[in-house]
């Protein structure tokens, strides 16, 4: 064998691991992550210290909401596929290597819920309540319509808390960028009442409120909202809002967060709308300014509190938020997860000279070099020191661990 010829297949060789590494099409990476369970690479993902991550589960496809099931299984919408499967760690070593489909030929089922052994699956075009027997979801019953179509495919559900909990929450986002809607369902908080069977209001004004939370003291319902686009890299903010003030407190009318014409502190978004008003169109009570302004095109999807059980006080209430990642902005933001302090009221803790900052990178590494390597979407943060995250473009679910350094 002469030198050249052994030379190529050194070369052939190097480009044949090279290729193995980087996969996907057009160089993209399409397998960042370790193929077998334990730590996630710090070349990937950034963590704080005391924080480890690894790998939950993988080959999911898109996964975004999950769910503990009656028989303590991890359930997780899967949207492009249509499906709700089951992840089962069979072997306790932290990877859930089994997968099972609850339910399937669902059209894009994003939200789910449980209650009293029943699970219930939002799908883009409806709500059904589903019989959960040996691990599937069986003898659907479907509960009401929603609008399908349009530019915002998903349907978030949540039972509100006590004394409440006949009640549940349905997010509708709109149907496009900025408009006046023709479907009076759509940029919406629905609210679906077990007792009479009816679907009212509960908020408007909301282009794209994903995912809600309940405040583990007041029991507020809070809410990411997504800002419209093509009005720059810095404007509208994204936003937090706190939809209702607390638990059983009664709202004498439908509360009104401005979408279309209005956003952030009340800003009037007059490249949309440009009548003319006897009184500002956007202020105080009429309609509702954001709580927490966030980076514009961040697009913010899970939301979660931390307890108080197994976390150190200095974690107490904090708020996680998952941003999805900008798609329309001429330098990518997003793609991590923020911490946002807050105190046991929910109290917003600003930034002076002697404050914690007002919100601190708790997740980063998602994008790197120009590259996309995940997407984080939906956080459960459990007692005991323990976050789980879903990323529906690695298609994968992280498991993050506390641990107390010395």
């Amino acid at each position: 064998m002469n030198k050249t010829f052994l030379s190529l297949i050194i070369i052939l060789a190097a480009v044949i691991v090279v290729g193995s590494i980087l996969g996907g099409k057009n160089g993209e990476v399409s397998e960042p992550l370790p193929e077998s369970p334990g730590a996630v690479s710090d070349t990937i993902l950034k963590l704080l210290p005391s924080f480890t991550a690894s790998l939950y589960a993988k080959d999911l496809g898109n996964p975004r909401v999950m769910l503990w099931g009656p028989d303590g299984k991890m359930l997780v919408s899967v949207p492009n596929q249509g499906k709700v499967i089951a992840l089962s760690d069979t072997d306790g070593d932290g990877f859930a290597e089994t997968h099972e489909v609850v339910a399937g030929n669902l059209n894009k089922p994003h939200g789910l819920a449980e209650r009293d052994g029943r699970l219930y699956i939002a799908e883009t075009d409806q709500v059904a309540e589903y019989d959960y027997v040996d691990g599937k979801a069986v003898n659907k019953k479907k509960l009401f319509d929603l609008p399908g179509g349009g530019n915002h495919f998903s349907r978030t559900i949540m039972f509100m808390p006590y004394p409440n909990e006949n009640k549940m929450l349905v997010s509708i986002g709109s149907s496009c960028n900025v408009c006046n809607e023709s479907d009076e369902r759509r940029a919406k908080i629905l609210e679906y009442d077990f007792s009479t069977g009816k679907l009212a209001e509960f908020a408007r004004g909301l282009r794209n409120s994903v995912f809600m939370a309940i405040h583990p003291v007041s029991g507020a319902i809070w809410a990411t909202e997504m800002g419209r686009d093509n009005l720059g890299d810095d404007i509208p903010p994204d936003e937090i809002n706190i939809i209702s003030p607390s638990t059983g407190s009664g709202q004498s009318s439908v509360p009104n967060f401005g979408w279309p014409i209005c956003y952030g502190k009340n800003i009037h978004d007059a490249e949309f709308d440009r009548s003319t008003y006897i009184r500002n169109p956007c202020m105080e009570p009429f309609e509702i300014p954001s709580y927490i302004d966030l980076q514009a095109h961040s697009a913010p999807l899970g939301l979660a509190f931390f307890p108080e059980e197994g976390w150190p006080e200095e974690y107490w209430y904090n708020l996680l938020v998952a941003y999805h990642g900008s798609w329309n902005r001429s330098v990518p933001t997003g793609y991590k997860i923020v911490r946002i302090k807050l105190n046991a009221k929910g109290e917003y803790l600003g930034t002076d000279s002697t404050s914690s900052p007002q919100a601190e990178d708790f997740i980063t590494g998602w994008i790197s070099g120009g590259k996309v390597y995940g997407r984080p979407v939906d956080i459960f943060i459990q007692p005991g020191g323990t976050i789980y995250i879903s990323d529906d473009k690695a298609g994968v679910i992280y498991r993050v661990r506390y641990q107390e350094t010395s």
